[in-house]
């Protein structure tokens, strides 16, 4: 019989795990790119424009070419098809796979790290270790998937007709143009946005979640208590039985689901919504999440959305697009530091070209979020239990595997002894 030791089934488990959140993830962020896709494109496109929305005199040569989201829309459509709204999707896909999956996998081994530390002892140091571990998460997923972020801004810039035929002719281009550290220009800036971004994004989602939690169960409790009154006032006897009730199923709520700093549930409660156990032992919701994951999304973006436009504008320097699109991001735009980039805009362009694009991508970056953490909350749930399964399922073949050999010894044993 082979004997495998407590350390080695704990590295298996944590790889098992390391490759369950990797793939939940991954889809989970394919299928919110490219549903948002159109929405990204539009975003990209506010972002690189360098003419004034409102605010400034209208001057030959100086007139938006989109001037509102709407109006944004129907003139890709019109002018370069309904795959116009799609441009860019491939190496967007191409990001979102490394980019969700390395998130999330840094994400929970941040915070498990965490706890064995015993930073999550303190009920105070949560709100902390959701900003520090949302911040490294998206800073590990950024550097790991940069260059296809940077050709699908690229992609999706360039408009009509086209400067780079797909990825892989903007990826020699570029490097051609810039050297390989092309592909990783903006880098700097994009972590000094996608930081406090993420930071924000599972700050809130979770403090968002807690504040649900406590809310539902204060319903729970509050109706709980009606129907005792209730009971109570038509029948003396259940006054006295409803309580006793009332705490065995709460002390067994409380049993079901321990607090345990470190240890990595299977169950569908161990999802990023609920990755940390509830204290109240509430079940997860699919609804929750997706509202949550709304709303988190929406302020984390409107918060850091001048840092995107600067980021923009670093990636697409020196493309030679069409100048039907507005004057063109000169090369030297990349030669800024990133206070001289957003002083900049704001001289030329007013207070509102640092938000430029902010309607598309608030639009974009609130549904987006709900859908990655439904889905991934979804999948991950699925998965953990396909998981358990074929795990259970090796238990049960080895212990058979063990019970047949057993009896085959005493099989050959009882020759002897008779």
């Amino acid at each position: 019989m082979v004997h495998v030791s407590s350390e080695d089934g704990k590295e298996e488990k944590g790889t098992r795990r390391m490759i369950i959140d990797a793939t939940a993830g991954a889809i989970a962020g394919c299928v919110a790119r490219v549903i948002t896709g159109p929405l990204d494109v539009i975003k990209i496109r506010f972002q690189v424009q360098l003419e004034p929305i409102m605010g400034a005199p209208i001057e030959t040569g100086k007139r938006s070419k989109y001037t509102g989201f709407g109006q944004a829309m129907t003139t890709i459509v019109r002018e370069e098809g309904l795959q116009g709204l799609w441009r860019g999707t491939v190496p967007g896909l191409l990001l979102t796979v490394p980019y969700t999956a390395v998130q999330f996998v840094a994400l929970q081994q941040v915070r498990q790290a965490a706890a064995a530390y015993g930073l999550t002892a303190n009920p105070g140091s949560a709100p902390l270790i959701s900003l520090a571990s949302g911040a490294l998460a998206g800073a590990a997923a950024t550097v790991a998937s940069y260059p296809f972020d940077l050709l699908r801004t690229t992609l999706a810039a360039q408009g009509e007709p086209q400067v780079y035929r797909n990825m892989w002719d903007a990826a020699r281009g570029i490097v051609s143009q810039r050297g390989p550290m092309g592909l990783y220009s903006g880098l700097s800036v994009t972590l000094m946005e996608i930081m406090p971004y993420a930071a924000l994004q599972f700050g809130l989602y979770d403090a968002l979640n807690a504040f649900v939690d406590e809310a539902r169960f204060r319903y729970q409790r509050d109706m709980a208590e009606a129907a005792k009154a209730v009971a109570a006032a038509s029948s003396p006897g259940a006054a006295v039985v409803a309580p006793a009730s009332m705490s065995r199923r709460h002390s067994t709520r409380q049993r079901e689901s321990p607090e345990q700093p470190g240890e990595v549930s299977t169950s569908s409660s161990s999802s990023l919504a609920s990755s940390s156990p509830s204290r109240l032992g509430l079940p997860p919701s699919r609804l929750q999440a997706f509202a949550c994951g709304l709303l988190a999304g929406l302020l984390a973006k409107l918060a850091t959305h001048p840092l995107d436009v600067a980021k923009k504008r670093y990636q697409v320097a020196g493309l030679q697009r069409s100048l039907r699109y507005g004057a063109r991001v000169e090369a030297g735009f990349a030669m800024r530091s990133l206070c001289q980039s957003l002083a900049y805009i704001y001289r030329t362009e007013g207070v509102m070209g640092l938000w430029k694009g902010s309607v598309p991508s608030i639009v974009k970056a609130a549904p987006s979020a709900a859908i990655t953490f439904a889905a991934y909350d979804a999948v991950l749930s699925w998965l953990l239990v396909v998981s358990g399964e074929q795990q259970l399922r090796k238990q049960r073949e080895q212990e058979q595997l063990i019970q047949q050999q057993l009896m085959q010894q005493q099989d050959r044993k009882q020759p002897h002894s008779q």
